[in-house]
């Protein structure tokens, strides 16, 4: 780790457009920038998406032949373009 990066698995970027469902908020369709084996980020320009960190989501990657498993996600991260999600089961 160096400096404040605590991340503890290497980041890959990669755009794909996911479906996030949020209990109170909503579903809403994000691109991510980058994945790891912890967690993806969501790329959240302009849309009214604001969960609190330590919220649960659930996100689907969209626009594959066959459709995605559904992943049990947390809210970790902050920024301001968007939300780091780590995976639930991490």
């Amino acid at each position: 780790m160096v400096g404040n990066d605590r991340r503890i698995h290497n980041r890959t970027a990669m755009s794909a457009k996911v479906r996030v469902t949020h209990e109170e908020l909503g579903e809403f369709v994000f691109s991510t920038r980058d994945i790891s084996d912890g967690g993806v980020f969501l790329v959240v320009d302009t849309e009214p998406f604001a969960p609190s960190i330590g919220d649960k989501v659930q996100v689907q990657v969209q626009g594959l032949p066959v459709p995605a498993p559904v992943l049990d996600m947390v809210v970790v991260r902050k920024t301001n373009d968007g939300f780091g999600l780590q995976f639930a089961d991490q």
